[in-house]
C-alpha cells in the first residue's frame, strides 16, 4: 500500500496544465490512499479563480481529507524545530505529522522545494 500526503502546488500544477503535469497525475495514481488537509481545496479553488481556470478542481475526489481533533501545536513546534515554514505549508507539513504515525511510511507530495527539504528534514519519505 503506497500512502502520499498531497500539497496545494501537486493540484496546481495539474491544473494550469503545467509543465510534467501529466507525469505527476500519473505519479499520484499509483497511490493505494491520498491525505491532505480541506486547506487544500481552498487553496486550489483560490488559484483556479485567480487564474481563470474553469472547470473542476482536478482529483479533489481521490484525496481522504484530514480533520483534526485538536490543535497541532506539537506538530507546528516539530516542523518550526527543523526550519522556517509559511503558514499553509506549516499546516500542511503538521496535518501529515499528525495523520502519520511514522512519517517515514508517508510519502509527502509537493512540488515546493522548501517545503520539500522541511518534510525530508521531518523524516518523511521521498517520492518513488
Amino acid at each position: 500500500m503506497r500512502l502520499g500526503y498531497v500539497d496545494t502546488s501537486c493540484l496546481v500544477a495539474i491544473a494550469f496544465g503545467e509543465h510534467g503535469s501529466e507525469e505527476l497525475a500519473r505519479e499520484l495514481d499509483q497511490y493505494t490512499h491520498l491525505l491532505s488537509s480541506n486547506l487544500l481545496e481552498a487553496e486550489l479553488r483560490s488559484a483556479m479563480s485567480w487564474e481563470k481556470v474553469a472547470g473542476e478542481a482536478p482529483l479533489l475526489e481521490r484525496l481522504t481529507w484530514i480533520f483534526p481533533d485538536r490543535r497541532l501545536i506539537t506538530e507546528v513546534d516539530r516542523v518550526l524545530s527543523v526550519g522556517y515554514s509559511r503558514g499553509a505549508d506549516l499546516w500542511h507539513l503538521a496535518s501529515a505529522l499528525y495523520v502519520a504515525e511514522s512519517p517515514a511510511d508517508l510519502v509527502f507530495l509537493t512540488l515546493d522545494g522548501a517545503q520539500r527539504r522541511l518534510a525530508s528534514a521531518l523524516g518523511f519519505a521521498s517520492p518513488g
